[in-house]
């Protein structure tokens, strides 16, 4: 959430940064007046209680004197009608002002390149790794309908489109890129999290993925939601809480199933399991000092590219543009791995920081030696990493013209 005391000071920047993600600029006007009528309501309802507080006290005095106190009796009528009116006010000015609040999306970092869309995002490395193991490779649904380990047919009889059903090899090596996964990350220091799945509507609030988003969610009758990565739990993990700087950068990790109903608005990606409404993650986060908050975030990179190195997988690394960063993003990186037998780059990890974005929907703050007020901790997220899109481009990648699959050294003792 933006920071009202930011819009009040900043207003031709927020307009620009608006701009620059493709937003409507004029939304910061209307927020800066509803901040501005906030203020005035509640500086007007201090003087009008400070008012009521003073002529009430002459009424005892009047009556003592023999006095009648009737003008001021209905001057403190007047008074309450005219509080309680304000009060009524500034409530539903303030309710609106959240509520605006909660749909714009974070400002772009000052690196961050400008763009209209994706197209403009800017690819800043590549890596090369493993040839293809055949001269010419299939795409991986061939791959698992030859080798009977990827059944789409039983998994759309069972849940409909943009499901997966693995057998056998593919269910174990699902299982296996977890637990590598989940091993590595460990040895860079993340402490691992099992979070709930189900989520109340707040949480998701404090992550950011509501009130924007509400319809690619996948909701309850209990009001429960289905998590749509475990950076919406782990975010909210600090809430309310206030932390000593020492503790600081706390990193976790967590693996948990991820559900997304937003998989089946696209018009592309209908075979095999590029694009899905459930699917497996393993999701790095970090709380850090503001200040520590960037150099945080290519570490937090580095650890996600050094899975795919140790998998021998081709990958780029591309910044996202302005136009294309998500909602709480102030920067943004993708990790795309080269699938050869569908001839794409697939995006395996989107690695973000968010700066006190989500800190100031969650209340995570933390306090500096000798200071009394608190401060905003800085928040960070990336998949450490997302299991299809790996699975789809290693089955490609190391696919035999025998009809085997040559798995890398790493994976080869979780299986």
């Amino acid at each position: 959430m933006i920071n009202p005391k930011y819009i009040r000071e900043n207003i031709e920047d927020l307009k620009k940064a608006l701009e620059k993600r493709g937003q409507n600029p004029e939304v910061a006007h209307e927020i800066a007046q509803m901040d501005e009528r906030v203020r005035f309501l509640k500086k007007a309802l201090d003087d009008l209680r400070k008012e009521r507080n003073e002529k009430g006290k002459l009424i005892p005095e009047l009556k003592k004197e023999g006095k009648d106190a009737e003008e001021v009796l209905n001057q403190l009528k007047a008074l309450a009608e005219k509080i309680k009116s304000y009060e009524k006010e500034l409530q539903d000015v303030e309710e609106k002002l959240k509520d605006a609040l909660y749909f714009i999306p974070n400002i772009p970092h000052e690196s961050v390149p400008f763009g209209k869309d994706e197209a403009d995002n800017r690819v800043i490395k590549e890596h090369e790794g493993k040839k293809p193991l055949s001269a010419n490779p299939p795409p991986h649904w061939e791959i698992g309908e030859k080798l009977d380990i990827i059944d789409l047919k039983r998994a759309a009889n069972l849940s409909g489109s943009r499901f997966y059903l693995f057998k056998s090899f593919a269910a174990k090596l699902e299982r296996a890129l977890i637990n590598f996964f989940l091993r590595e990350n460990e040895k860079k220091g993340y402490t691992e999290i099992l979070p709930p799945y189900l989520v109340r509507e707040e949480i998701l609030y404090g992550s950011g993925q509501l009130p924007k988003f509400r319809e690619e969610l996948y909701k309850t009758q209990d009001d429960l939601y289905l998590i749509p990565t475990a950076e919406v739990p782990l975010a909210n993990l600090h809430r309310n809480e206030i932390l000593d700087e020492d503790v600081l950068p706390l990193k976790y990790m967590a693996f948990t199933p991820c559900f997304r109903r937003e998989a089946g608005s696209y018009g592309k990606d209908v075979r095999g399991i590029i694009r899905l409404h459930q699917f497996h993650k393993v999701e790095l986060f970090k709380f850090t000092k503001p200040e520590e908050s960037y150099e945080e975030l290519e570490k937090m990179r580095e650890d996600a590219e050094e899975l795919l190195k140790q998998l021998g997988l081709t990958y780029r690394v591309v910044e996202l543009c302005t136009a294309d960063l998500g909602f709480s993003a102030a920067k943004t990186y993708d990790l795309e791995v080269w699938a050869p037998g569908v001839k794409r780059w697939l995006e395996v990890s989107s690695i973000s920081n968010t700066e006190d974005f989500q800190a100031r929907r969650t209340m995570t703050r933390f306090r500096r030696k000798g200071q009394k007020k608190p401060e905003y901790v800085h928040t960070l997220n990336g998949s450490g990493l997302a299991t299809p899109r790996v699975f789809i481009a290693l089955l490609e990648t190391y696919y035999t013209d025998s009809g085997k699959i040559e798995l890398p050294e790493v994976l080869k003792e979780f299986m």
